[in-house]
């Protein structure tokens, strides 16, 4: 099942399952789905037209109301990339990739602009508000890994700024009403770490039609899911464990959020309002 098979369909690579391919597939839908997780990275920088490319990608995303609550920081620095990469438990593609973007929830923008026009800015002390620039920001960041994908680039993104949303605020100098959602690493796949297409749970578990419908069938298409994911593990030398069994030891507690459980209250520290 490795990327090193062309033989093998994209469909394939996704879902382990013998699926037949559309007469209308693209070369689109191929960077899509041969999205993988790359955390091994060589030191080569960007050429220095990719990231605007991939800025110009990622303001190409939907953004609702033209609001366009997002920002980005690149991190080039090696020493920040170290304090950030500690907040994220150390992982260490954080310091190994040659940049790492830290996309925002930037509501202080808007709040700037209606100042400008000397208007109040109640709005944004909204939680309806506040999903607008997660939205927005996830949005924009998904196109951006299209496109890194696209320029042949390896990338994975990093929850772990959320360990600590303060220490990555005063790293980043974020001012009110800023938020950091997660980073992104992005680089030159190091070909002697080579990553694979994670199977995904198959339409049954995720696709209804009309109406929500999570029934017995779609339970018995995730169990089946269980022996691909342990199927996966075991070939990149990985500790087998269902993936059933790993959501729920994710979902059982609040000490399974990992210190994440305070997030509304580190909100309303950095500004946001969340009414």
């Amino acid at each position: 099942m490795s990327e090193f098979s062309p033989h093998i369909s994209p469909l394939h690579k996704r879902y382990r399952q013998d699926l037949a391919m559309p007469e209308s597939w693209n070369e689109t839908l191929d960077i899509i789905l041969s999205h993988r997780s790359v955390r091994g990275y060589l030191p080569d920088a960007l050429a220095p037209d990719v990231l605007p490319a991939i800025i110009a990608a990622a303001s190409s995303a939907a953004t609702s109301s033209n609001l366009q609550s997002w920002s980005v920081i690149a991190v080039e620095d090696p020493a920040r990339k170290a304090r950030l990469s500690a907040i994220a438990h150390n992982q260490k593609h954080v310091i190994d990739a040659p940049i790492f973007l830290v996309w925002l929830v930037d509501l202080n923008r808007s709040h700037k602009i209606a100042e400008l026009h000397g208007e109040a800015s109640e709005g944004l002390s909204y939680l309806e508000t506040f999903l607008v620039g997660v939205v927005d920001a996830t949005l924009a960041a998904q196109n951006a890994m299209i496109a890194a994908e696209s320029f042949g680039l390896g990338s994975i993104f990093i929850g772990g700024m959320r360990n600590d949303p303060l220490a990555v605020a005063a790293e980043l100098d974020l001012p009110p009403n800023v938020f950091a959602l997660f980073g992104q690493c992005i680089g030159k796949p190091d070909p002697a770490r080579p990553s694979d297409v994670k199977p995904r749970l198959p339409k049954e578990a995720v696709l209804f039609r009309e109406q929500y419908g999570f029934d017995e069938k779609a339970m018995a298409a995730v169990q089946a899911y269980d022996a691909r994911a342990r199927e996966f593990q075991r070939e990149q030398g990985m500790r087998e464990q269902d993936w059933t069994r790993q959501i729920s030891k994710r979902v059982n507690s609040e000490a399974s959020l990992d210190g994440r459980h305070v997030m509304r209250q580190v909100l309303m520290q950095l500004g946001f309002g969340l009414k």
